[in-house]
């Protein structure tokens, strides 16, 4: 590989390593249910779908819209994996993850938790931040055996 090209895709992987680190925050930031600490990898006017088709728009009230979650219910912890990073453009990356809620004090996680998410992240003044996230629930209608398969796969992580 050439100079230029190794530059090129070094620069790359450092980037999607930063875009899979604020999805990890993300996580961390539910898991710890502080609504602070679930907002902070996001940009100030970034928007949230939830799972349940709930909007939230703008960093303060992605706080604390989620800090309510926590406070009036017994929120479960996200297990994820990224399935893949791509970039659109240069200072915008998006990624794609599969994730699962083990509910509190459970050991297995609950299939109908399972979600397809998706991440756009933009780089602003050197600074990867979230934009927008989408949680889709993984119903896979009629496929069963989807269902199964996706759960098993998430269920290692717990």
């Amino acid at each position: 590989m050439s100079e230029v090209k190794r530059g090129i895709a070094d620069s790359r992987s450092a980037e999607e390593a930063r875009i899979r680190a604020l999805y990890q925050e993300f996580l961390d930031g539910w898991n710890s249910r502080s609504g602070e600490a679930f907002a902070a990898p996001f940009d100030e006017d970034a928007e949230v779908i939830g799972f349940e088709g709930s909007q939230m728009a703008g960093r303060s009230a992605i706080a604390s819209e989620t800090q309510q979650i926590f406070e009036n219910h017994d929120t479960g912890a996200f297990v994820g994996i990224i399935r893949n990073v791509r970039f659109l453009a240069p200072g915008v990356g998006i990624l794609r993850a599969v994730c699962g809620v083990k509910p509190a004090g459970q050991a297995s996680l609950n299939p109908a938790t399972n979600s397809i998410q998706t991440l756009v992240a933009t780089k602003t003044n050197a600074e990867w931040r979230i934009a927008h996230f989408q949680n889709t629930p993984a119903q896979f209608h009629g496929r069963p055996e989807m269902s199964q398969a996706l759960t098993d796969e998430l269920q290692r992580l717990v």
